[in-house]
């Protein structure tokens, strides 16, 4: 404090590749062979790590000074079909301390459960159910997996590169009958299908409007 003023002085990490490569180093040294590879790509560090230690890892990243990971921001899936471990389950988390955020990644199938991390980071709830519910990642040690967005009596996971675009029923509230019920799905038009990107090119008549432009 000066002459009655506080200055406040704020230290900010290390950035930089540099800074991201010692801290995969410091990470991949810590966990040892928990962590199957490590890439930096975009000023990002992103780990991938073996699915049974995702809860060993993560309490790491929480725990350690060096990390400070304690910002936890979303699990996230990615599909791929042509993989024998077909998802991805993606965590994203924040150091507010050393201003740096790290992707972890582990790999599953469609019957293989990832330990929940919820013990570790109680927000993660949500975000596992999510996973189910559009993927169907299972989660072990999970106190309530069941399903999120979806309707009642929802059938597939609708974020599956395999799941079909359109279905045959649809659910709704009938208020005549005060209940839940399910009925063929009615759309309001064909399908159209279009020879040019957007229907207003491309097209040989002139909309109404547009002779103002070339007056």
């Amino acid at each position: 404090m000066t002459n009655g003023i506080m200055i406040l002085r704020h230290t900010e990490a290390p950035s930089g590749e540099g800074a991201l490569q010692a801290l995969s180093d410091h990470i991949a040294g810590a966990l040892g062979p928990a962590v199957v590879s490590r890439t930096i790509a975009f000023g990002e560090l992103t780990m991938v790590v073996q699915a049974s230690d995702i809860v060993y890892a993560l309490t790491y990243l929480r725990d350690d000074p060096a990390c400070g990971f304690r910002c936890f921001i979303d699990i996230c899936g990615a599909d791929y079909p042509s993989r024998a471990r077909r998802f991805d389950v993606v965590y994203h988390l924040l150091s507010l301390r050393h201003n740096c955020r790290i992707r972890i990644k582990v790999e599953t199938d469609e019957t293989t459960p990832v330990p929940s991390v919820i013990e570790v980071f109680p927000a993660a709830n949500w975000f596992e159910r999510e996973a189910y519910d559009l993927y169907g990642i299972l989660f072990s040690g999970h106190p309530d997996l069941r399903r999120l967005l979806t309707d009642y009596g929802f059938e597939g996971h609708p974020l599956r590169k395999d799941f079909p675009l359109t279905g045959f029923v649809e659910v709704r509230y009938d208020q005549d009958e005060a209940r839940v019920v399910y009925e063929p799905v009615k759309l309001a038009q064909e399908f159209r299908n279009f020879d040019f990107l957007s229907p207003w090119e491309g097209t040989e008549y002139v909309l109404p409007g547009d002779e103002k432009k070339s007056a």
